[in-house]
């Protein structure tokens, strides 16, 4: 009696399914969570959303051309809004790791809108009164609708969080080179001594990077803008109105306020992700520069008594259970793992894009997973390493003297009175003697007013 009270039983094509009696999604559903009990994993909340945006927009065109009622359009439409807003994510159970091309995503999405519209209309979502593929996935398919979805959420997620997070990254490290402009410091090359150069010049190559990759992801975000609905199943159009994409790339734009649009080549967004493979590319590359301004940062911060030690972190947590006092760069070392998280991810998505064959790629599942969920580490991070770290920043102006002034790389403004041999000579023996350049150039009768200000650090900046 209590298993009857907790379950109940559904048809599909291959037969009865048992299922939770409060689920609103159905029998195709129940399959993917019997068959795919892999990771836990669930497409995240912006890829509902915009399926939801899909389904909703797909119902009113369908209404508009006379081929759903207009009641049951109605309810599809309204459940369709209330899956946009996340009033039944809780329902939305398929692993990441599913069928192929996102099937079971699809007809997730159609069961709970099918039978949340059937429950508006006769106060019962069993009663099965809207079809999940009849009227739900009605001029649709799971091969337009799911890379569709992929691209809106990755936009929507690119404009409303990416691009801000960079941008503010961006500002955060142009204020900064201006505020350490005044440093002096020696430039480093290979890890060894370089001639002179503004703190402030180093920062100012930071956002320069950053600004360069910004560009980049701007236009790959003008690719994914191109969603392919009324594609159906391999972009022929089969079965479709001729208004369908038109008004529902209207409506689509009404509802996310982004530019999206009809594919240049239908046939081309079908087989292949390539706006989210271009994405990732850039965003990986986002992810190695990254790495390399965290890491100078943690190497210039290093110490604080035996590294470099020219620049000092803002302090955010005790970095030893062991060693007390001891403070670790912990912000910069959270953005290296975040990055060394993104660039597997693009392997995953390159791994997964050669994988399409013929008419669609049936990894898109795993493709749209990972995209959004480098999107959203990198959204996330961002805003952290800026306000708990770049921003406070400090020079420690003293260290960077020091270490300016005993660099051997000062002996380049030799070379232009005495040649390179033998301002060679003058360094490597200021080395091995352990000696000042000045020191050097007195004991060989070479220090002169000229050859002094030679070794000037200002006049190489």
């Amino acid at each position: 009696m209590e298993s009857q009270q907790r379950y109940r039983k559904e048809n599909d094509p291959l037969g009865e399914a048992v299922l939770p009696i409060n689920a609103y999604y159905g029998a195709q559903t129940q399959r993917a969570v019997d068959n795919f009990q892999i990771s836990g994993l669930k497409l995240p909340r912006s890829f509902i959303k915009a399926q939801g945006i899909i389904k909703a927009s797909a119902a009113l065109v369908n209404m508009e051309t006379g081929k759903l009622s207009n009641e049951m359009g109605k309810a599809i439409v309204q459940a369709a809004e209330e899956v946009v807003i996340g009033n039944w994510d809780d329902y939305f159970v398929v692993d990441v790791y599913q069928a192929g091309a996102g099937t079971s995503q699809n007809m997730n999405a159609n069961e709970i809108i099918a039978n949340r519209a059937s429950e508006l209309l006769v106060g019962t979502k069993e009663s099965k009164l809207v079809h999940p593929n009849d009227h739900v996935n009605m001029s649709q398919s799971t091969n337009d609708t799911f890379p569709s979805a992929m691209n809106m959420a990755a936009a929507d997620n690119i404009v409303n969080r990416l691009i801000p997070s960079i941008t503010q990254l961006v500002q955060a490290l142009q204020k900064k080179s201006d505020e350490l402009m005044p440093v002096v410091k020696s430039g480093r090359t290979h890890l060894h001594d370089a001639i002179p150069m503004r703190l402030g010049q180093e920062f100012l190559g930071y956002a320069g990077t950053i600004q360069a990759v910004l560009k980049k992801i701007e236009k790959n975000l003008n690719e994914l803008y191109e969603i392919g609905l009324g594609g159906n199943a391999i972009g022929t159009l089969y079965n479709l109105d001729p208004q369908y994409i038109p008004k529902i790339m209207k409506e689509i734009c009404q509802r996310t306020n982004l530019p999206f649009r009809e594919p240049a080549n239908l046939f081309g967004f079908m087989q292949n992700p390539c706006a989210a493979i271009g994405m990732m590319l850039s965003l990986k590359e986002l992810a190695i520069h990254l790495i390399k301004i965290t890491s100078d940062l943690r190497l210039l911060s290093s110490g604080p008594r035996t590294g470099f030690s020219e620049i000092t972190l803002p302090s955010v947590q005790p970095g030893s259970t062991i060693m007390p006092g001891k403070v670790n760069p912990a912000i910069l070392e959270m953005v290296h793992m975040v990055c060394c998280q993104v660039i597997g991810y693009e392997a995953a998505i390159a791994t997964a894009g050669v994988a399409g064959q013929l008419e669609i790629n049936v990894m898109m599942p795993v493709i749209a997973y990972t995209l959004l969920q480098a999107i959203e580490l990198l959204s996330n991070a961002l805003p952290i390493l800026v306000t708990r770290c770049i921003q406070g920043i400090e020079a420690n102006e003293e260290r960077c003297k020091q270490l300016m002034e005993a660099s051997l790389a000062l002996v380049t403004g030799l070379s232009s009175s005495m040649g390179y041999d033998l301002a060679s000579q003058i360094g490597m023996q200021a080395d091995e003697e352990n000696k000042t350049l000045e020191q050097i150039l007195q004991e060989k009768g070479l220090l002169t007013e000229e050859t002094g200000k030679a070794l000037d650090p200002n006049g190489m900046l």
